[in-house]
């Protein structure tokens, strides 16, 4: 036959306390999750004069949206020229991010095609056409087509300074140099 022991009441008190406190550190913990949830994804209005789809990430890992071409006729951009691109697509977001516009790599490497501004930023209170500039820097006449995947969308955190005017900086162990200056290899 087996006997039970009596748990001294102490012992019910340090395991009331532990699971006061790890209710405390889940609770903190939800409520921090909520803040990152709000404080990290964000809602951006899209207004979509084309006749594509919108953007949308295309897998789970996706960091950019593909932009597509918005054309009435196929454009020509020969060797080192570079070219407007429309989208039809209208951004609204928070001020705390960005939208940048971002070469898709495939394109890059197939034709030649890379966004010249890379990345370029479409600022929260700017309300016109999302525009690509793309630049051709093969030695064939590229063509893109209406509906092209021709560049991706990553909207990023801004962090926004104070710029403190001065007439010196501080010492570091780089200094001024810049450009290669720490070496190839």
């Amino acid at each position: 036959m087996c006997k039970s022991k009596q748990i001294p009441a102490k012992s019910f008190d340090v395991v009331h306390s532990m699971l006061l406190i790890i209710h405390q550190m889940t609770s903190f913990l939800l409520l921090d999750l909520n803040y990152f949830w709000t404080m990290y994804n964000h809602d951006v209005k899209i207004v979509n004069k084309g006749h594509h789809s919108p953007p949308a990430y295309q897998t789970e890992g996706s960091s950019g949206m593909d932009v597509r071409a918005l054309l009435n006729s196929p454009i020509e951009i020969a060797p080192m020229q570079r070219q407007l691109i429309p989208t039809g697509l209208f951004l609204e977001m928070d001020p705390s991010i960005e939208c940048q516009v971002r070469p898709r790599s495939g394109l890059a490497l197939k034709k030649g095609l890379t966004v010249l501004n890379s990345p370029g930023t479409i600022d929260a209170d700017y309300r016109g056409e999302v525009g690509v500039i793309l630049v051709n820097l093969s030695n064939e006449t590229a063509i893109i087509e209406d509906g092209d995947r021709i560049a991706q969308i990553v909207f990023a955190k801004v962090e926004k300074v104070n710029l403190a005017v001065s007439e010196t900086l501080s010492s570091s162990q780089r200094g001024g140099g810049g450009f290669g200056s720490t070496g190839l290899k």
